[in-house]
């Protein structure tokens, strides 16, 4: 890694930092468990419980990941006032060697109290006795993401040209077989649908 680079995974790593401990002031590198719960708009709770040596540092890392609960932080924030649907921070300190057993005991307790667990997909601990509790998505891969990118592409030109632009064959080529095809391209080009 470059030092240009370094230098900005750092800067983020701070900011992230400070976001987070605007959540929860308390929280610390120490190790344990933490606690990630929101009640949704029609009052269903949902939970997701970790285990980190590095507890803050751990968070910072939700925030830049692409794992089921990171997309779900990003989507809705972390709790506020103006936002009282969003995700709320807790945590509590273990030694290192009792955090398999402490998230094991405590996804079961939150399942228990009617949580909804749908961001653990597996019962907790790195080692003996992780069991599979909820569907793993399948891996996307790089045709996924060509995919994805086309449809993304797709939505926003279209949006920007239904907004704001014309988009026709130029008069002096207004009957030339090539560039009416090229229209038509160009519109299949702009059909999200096309790339499903």
């Amino acid at each position: 890694m470059d030092y240009k680079k370094f230098c900005q995974a750092k800067a983020i790593e701070v900011s992230n930092k400070k976001r987070l401990l605007k959540v929860n002031p308390d929280l610390d590198n120490k190790s344990g468990i933490y606690f990630l719960t929101r009640v949704d708009e029609n009052g269903i709770p949902f939970f997701y419980i970790g285990q980190a040596v590095h507890i803050i540092q751990r968070m910072c890392s939700h925030l830049t990941g692409y794992q089921h609960i990171d997309l779900s932080i990003k989507k809705r924030g972390f709790y506020s006032e103006d936002n009282p649907f969003g995700w709320k921070i807790n945590f509590i300190h273990y030694p290192v060697e009792q955090l398999d057993k402490m998230e094991q005991f405590w996804i079961l307790e939150y399942t228990k109290k009617g949580y909804q667990c749908r961001y653990n997909k597996t019962s907790g601990s790195q080692g003996e006795g992780k069991e599979k509790i909820n569907e793993f998505k399948p891996a996307k891969g790089y045709r996924d993401g060509i995919k994805q990118g086309k449809t993304t592409l797709a939505r926003e030109l279209k949006h920007i040209i239904d907004t704001h632009l014309d988009v026709s064959i130029k008069p002096e080529k207004s009957n030339n077989k090539v560039s009416i095809k090229a229209l038509e391209k160009f519109n299949n080009l702009l059909d999200e649908e096309s790339y499903k």
